[in-house]
């Protein structure tokens, strides 16, 4: 593919609010998991939440689109100067012709929860304030940031669970291509609901400590929320330093519902259709930021994957350890993570992982360290074996 300019990008996770305390956290090894206390939920489980989410006041007109997800949206665009550079793109295009290409994995599934201790006790009708389009649909987020900057074109939402921001980099790469957008807003939301939380409980998922990806003794995932966003666009000589998309790949296995294929076939399908994308070789990779969810099953397809393409030497690293899974917020989020690495010169670790899993033959970092980092390569799989790997670099 073409490579694509991020021109600008954010991210907001229980590690805090953009960038800057993004990178911060990461260098000195911080985890923002803290023991499960969100809503009414009461499970012996750690959460990656988003603090002074619910202190976001939405403008009035969009008073409608108002959930817990998308006022974390809003606290993501509102971040790090990205809404500023969005609308001096709209400026430089056309309404028409920046896209919005956003993934979330439950969207405002909280607004449904909270409206259902509301319904009419006579007749179990909803209450009339709840609207089911503008919080709850998986569109929502993407319709809403659509509304908020005033775009008029292109705008879809991605939901493959946990695949689902990584995928719109690689739709939006496509409409870029195509030439029926200039640029295009990309990235993913997903916030704490009950569903999700009381959901991966019940599938035996989730772990009573602080998830440390690809220990041996790992035991489960720490559920997380975040906000991450980019802005993409076309360049035909990117200013040195610049952070670029170089290649996007796909696949899915449909090995089985909510486990990966033992062998990690998608996961490797995916990473060698992102180095075809890109036209790079496995030693042109300097960094891997692993999906890496801290389940036994996971962590040991995604393992085998690595170590057959990659061998034991690229370094990687799962970082949410520091940020917990964000689910369809992930791709996004560690795409960004990957940016920074790039950016910084510095390898992010992985908080809570002690002991590693001695049959998982990669270079795992337990301990960030400073280090070149000129290609990262990205990797995000969903349940169904809905996979995809970005790869990320520099412009010289």
């Amino acid at each position: 593919m073409t490579p694509l300019l991020l021109s600008a990008y954010t991210a907001t996770t229980c590690l805090g609010r953009g960038l800057d305390a993004t990178r911060s956290a990461l260098r000195a090894g911080y985890s923002g998991l803290a023991p499960c206390a969100f809503e009414t939920v009461q499970l012996d489980t750690w959460l990656g939440e988003v603090a002074h989410v619910d202190d976001e006041k939405l403008p009035v007109a969009l008073a409608a689109y108002d959930c817990r997800n998308n006022r974390l949206t809003q606290m993501g665009l509102e971040t790090d100067g990205f809404a500023d550079r969005v609308r001096e793109a709209i400026a430089r295009y056309g309404k028409t012709r920046v896209g919005v290409f956003l993934g979330t994995s439950t969207a405002g599934i909280l607004q449904t929860e909270l409206a259902y201790r509301r319904r009419d006790p006579e007749t179990s009708a909803l209450p009339d304030d709840f609207h089911y389009r503008t919080t709850h649909n998986s569109f929502s987020l993407a319709e809403f940031t659509r509304d908020y900057f005033g775009l008029e074109g292109m705008a879809m939402a991605i939901s493959t669970a946990c695949s689902s921001s990584a995928k719109v980099f690689a739709a939006a790469a496509r409409q870029l291509e195509l030439g029926t957008i200039d640029a295009a807003i990309v990235g993913g939301v997903d916030t704490l609901c009950l569903t999700t939380l009381y959901g991966f409980a019940s599938l035996q998922l989730t772990s009573t400590q602080p998830c440390r990806p690809y220990d041996a003794e790992r035991n489960g995932i720490s559920i997380g929320e975040g906000a991450a966003f980019a802005l993409l666009e076309r360049t035909d000589a990117p200013a040195a330093g610049s952070i670029l998309l170089l290649g996007t790949g796909e696949s899915s296995d449909a090995y089985h519902m909510s486990s990966p294929h033992p062998e990690g076939l998608g996961a490797r399908l995916a990473m060698e259709a992102a180095l075809r994308s890109a036209g790079l070789n496995t030693a042109d990779i300097d960094y891997i930021n692993l999906h890496g969810t801290s389940t036994p099953a996971n962590d040991a397809a995604e393992g085998k994957a690595v170590a057959a393409l990659f061998g034991a030497t690229v370094p990687c690293s799962s970082t949410k350890g520091a940020t917990g899974h964000t689910l369809g917020a992930a791709g996004a989020v560690e795409a960004i993570v990957c940016a920074l690495a790039i950016t910084d010169g510095f390898l992010p670790g992985s908080p809570g992982t002690q002991t590693l899993d001695p049959v998982i033959p990669v270079d795992y970092l337990k301990q960030g360290r400073a280090g070149t980092v000129r290609r990262a390569l990205t990797n995000s799989f969903g349940f169904g074996g809905s996979n995809c790997s970005l790869i990320l670099g520099v412009a010289a």
